[in-house]
């Protein structure tokens, strides 16, 4: 794919939806590092409707710490994975309270060093919560990247660093929502939705003819 065609890709889904953001539900980078450990293998939907819950009664890193894993498992327990979630929030929390005296951490490095963190994790912390021009690359935009030809590589670490190499510096901030929504509502695994796709002329994969 070559760049004008990037760059007309990004100009489109601006276009479409000029200020796009997360759907994890939060109002602290404390709130969305929890809310996005809890999304792993999880929906948006079902992490809003636990931390609507949590949230009002337990927003910051001493405040889970205090609820322990047992109560956090009250609030989580609707979400997969939710004991091995717990145990790593609670974790977490320590951690922060320690060494960062209850502050989210502003590097990759230091946020890849708490439990429960990886690259694509700290990756939504340091663009979502702090404005940094990084993309996360989860399910959707791993697929798509491969799928439309935008960046393809055989697993998320190097489709992450081409995303990081092709994606115009101007669309880089905004660039892992716009992929995420449209993997997530449009360019859907099984039966992408190539009648609604704003970048349908621009995509290459072979085939969207046919679906």
């Amino acid at each position: 794919m070559n760049p004008a065609k990037r760059r007309e890709i990004f100009l489109r889904l601006q276009a479409a939806n000029p200020h796009p953001t997360t759907e994890l539900e939060h109002q602290s980078p404390f709130e969305l590092l929890v809310a996005v450990i809890l999304s792993a293998q999880a929906t948006d939907k079902s992490v809003n409707l636990a931390t609507r819950e949590l949230f009002p009664f337990a927003n910051t890193p001493q405040k889970i710490f205090d609820l322990g894993e047992a109560g956090l498992r009250e609030y989580v327990q609707r979400i997969g994975l939710y004991q091995t979630k717990s145990k790593h929030i609670i974790q977490m929390c320590r951690t922060l309270l320690e060494q960062h005296g209850g502050h989210v951490p502003q590097t990759r490095e230091a946020l890849e060093a708490l439990p429960g963190v990886g690259r694509k994790t700290a990756n939504v912390i340091l663009n979502t919560a702090f404005g940094h021009p990084t993309i996360a690359v989860d399910t959707h935009i791993f697929r798509i990247s491969n799928r439309i030809g935008l960046a393809p590589g055989k697993d998320v670490t190097e489709v992450e660093k081409k995303l990081m190499k092709v994606v115009p510096d101007e669309f880089k901030q905004d660039a892992h929502h716009w992929l995420i929504l449209h993997g997530r509502y449009v360019c859907v695994a099984r039966k992408p939705k190539c009648g609604e796709c704003v970048i349908r002329d621009l995509c290459e994969f072979k085939g969207k003819n046919s679906v």
